[in-house]
């Protein structure tokens, strides 16, 4: 019997498995999750938004590896991958361009003003990694403009016990990772470092790569709030076979170095918080069009981004009032986009008032951005919820977005191939959506209708078969409609707990008279139909098998991907087996790049506490 099939008799095994429990003493509960990626702390269930959280405990039992992986298995959210391990992917929410959503790290914006290709350069190990929260819907109230479609916030764990832990992975194409995270806690402070290795042959000519991950967070103690420093940086040398191009007669490589410093804490009051923080993010990129032969084509970029960020909040009979500033300049030095450079700033106001004995809460606000290369710029929005009863609760939401052309769109220059256009006007959305979601304590069920019409969207285009080069150009017009449903129940089994979680999006677009002959991006490339599910279990109380199942239509080709994860907990010692694509489906994510067929990965980790 081969390696797919022992996995799927272990996962499914616990279908014998009788005596049902409704007891809930011991399963995670998120209602009591304060939202960190709203300017207004917000708790999960109070929120008027559609907001998903990714818990420790969920990421845990996942089959995925990395971050790209995970976010695959939220239904609306578009991951197109160019290699394996999250290399270089793309995140669309709800359909639109991987340059529309932004990334947060601790509530740090990571954006690159580069390219969007940069955003998930560095990802957070998973090892340090508390919850994922996910925005779904127009952000850019809350976080300016590059939230077009919605906003990531990566939230790393704060409270960590004495620890230390080696992990050894290996798996098909001689993929070989190493890593050790270790946490230390004192009096006056505690700390939180990780390095990880990972290299492999990949999984067809020129995918090869070589990843090193370290991460640093240390908490301060002081007398009210602690001060927090976070240090992340990234490197990755991989074979980038095609990843851009469709010339057989390139042989495409890449490099990228990514690093984030910040520094962040809170001063509570009364009713008054103020929550500072400064960072600095870092990216450099060196492209080749042929690995063999760096003079043929040899592109190379670093960007910096110093940033300093206030928000406040104050707490009132009529609600929650936030107002906050951010302040940025950001540099790029390129030797095919030239030396740019800006100055970004930000501000905000919302008041979130709570009526009706608390059961309905309205919350306008604006946020106006400066951009010393686009000037001014407002984005209104209003949120309105209605708490029906403490389970059930209908709300709706509007908002505009806006979104400033990358250093890429304007000014990248390959003969033959891709052109940029200095004369690109910013991309412009009105979004609206409105929903309903229930939660008890063990069943979760959500559903939204939404609506997005944008206007001077930017893309590569070819307006004519005769055309050689892709140039920039804002296209006319797309409007976007679509629904979701997500659900999630959890339950007992012989006290054991077991999770099942499934989700479905609908997304169609009208592109109106938007006359092109192709594009690289936004034309007839998003997801229509999206459906996620995963299982989680535990057996024997040591043993937890889990499995993620995805369909993706898309308007040009469709596909279906399982993958499945068993693993167990022997003292010190967790060992696991994932696999990933086991029915050896055959497809691809972006530019017709073929994803690997099935393959496994064998880990062991040794815990000292």
């Amino acid at each position: 019997m081969n390696t797919r099939g022992i996995l799927l008799i272990a996962l499914f095994s616990l279908l014998i498995r009788p005596s049902f429990s409704q007891e809930n003493s011991q399963i995670e509960q998120l209602d009591s999750v304060i939202i960190s990626s709203s300017r207004i702390d917000i708790p999960f269930k109070e929120s008027s938004r559609t907001i998903e959280v990714i818990t420790a405990a969920q990421i845990e039992k996942s089959p995925s590896n990395n971050v790209a992986d995970l976010l695959q298995n939220v239904a609306g959210i578009d991951v197109r991958r160019r290699g394996v391990d999250g290399m270089q992917s793309d995140i669309y929410i709800r359909g639109g361009h991987f340059n529309q959503t932004l990334i947060l790290i601790d509530g740090i914006k990571t954006e690159d003003p580069q390219t969007g290709h940069h955003t998930m350069n560095m990802m957070i190990p998973l090892e340090n990694i508390e919850r994922i929260e996910i925005i779904k819907g127009p952000a850019a109230r809350i976080f300016g403009q590059n939230a077009f479609l919605g906003a990531i916030n990566i939230v790393t764990k704060k409270h960590v016990k004495n620890n230390l832990s080696i992990d050894l992975k290996t798996g098909s194409y001689k993929r070989a990772f190493v890593g050790v995270t270790g946490a230390l806690n004192f009096e006056k402070s505690s700390h939180q470092v990780h390095f990880s290795n990972n290299t492999s042959d990949g999984y067809r000519t020129n995918t090869d790569f070589k990843n090193q991950n370290y991460f640093v967070k240390s908490s301060l103690k002081t007398k009210n709030e602690p001060i927090n420093i976070l240090a992340s940086f990234a490197e990755r040398k991989f074979g980038a076979n095609n990843f851009y191009t469709n010339s057989p007669s390139f042989n495409e490589y890449e490099e990228t170095q990514t690093s984030l410093v910040g520094v962040s804490t809170k001063f509570v009051k009364n009713n008054f918080t103020i929550k500072p923080k400064v960072y600095w993010k870092r990216n450099q990129d060196m492209f080749l069009l042929r690995r063999e032969d760096p003079s043929f084509s040899r592109n190379f970029n670093i960007s910096n981004k110093i940033g300093a960020e206030v928000n406040t909040s104050y707490k009132s009979k009529l609600g929650t009032t936030g107002i906050g500033v951010d302040f940025a300049k950001v540099s790029l030095a390129s030797n095919n986009l030239g030396d740019q450079d800006r100055t970004q700033f930000n501000t905000f106001i919302e008041h979130r008032f709570l009526l009706a004995d608390n059961k309905l809460d309205i919350t306008p606000g604006v946020s106006l951005n400066y951009f010393s290369d686009f000037d001014f710029n407002a984005f209104p929005g209003l949120d309105i919820g209605y708490k029906i009863n403490d389970k059930l609760k209908v709300y709706g939401n509007i908002g505009v977005s806006y979104r400033i052309p990358t250093y890429t769109e304007l000014y990248i220059n390959i003969p033959n191939f891709l052109s940029g256009n200095d004369a690109l006007k910013p991309e412009k959305a009105l979004a609206e959506e409105i929903g309903i979601k229930y939660s008890s304590s063990n069943f979760k069920v959500g559903s939204a209708f939404f609506r997005r019409e944008a206007k001077d969207l930017i893309d590569y285009v070819k307006e004519t078969a005769t055309s050689t080069v892709f140039l920039a150009q804002n296209l006319r017009k797309i409007t976007t409609t679509g629904f979701e449903v997500n659900t999630s129940y959890k339950f007992k089994i012989n006290d054991q707990i077991q999770n099942i979680k499934l989700g479905y999006t609908f997304l169609e677009d009208d592109y109106h008279d938007t006359n092109v002959f192709s594009s690289r991006y936004l034309l007839n490339t998003s997801i229509k139909h999206h459906f996620t599910a995963s299982f989680d279990f535990e057996l024997f109380k040591a043993l937890q098998p889990s499995i993620s199942y995805r369909y993706v239509e898309r308007p040009t080709n469709s596909y279906t991907i399982v993958d499945a994860k068993l693993s167990a907990k022997i003292k010190q010692f967790a060992i696991f087996i994932t696999g990933n694509n086991i029915f050896n489906t055959e497809y691809s994510e972006e530019n017709n790049i073929p994803m690997p067929k099935g393959n496994v990965l064998f880990g062991l980790k040794y815990s000292l506490k």
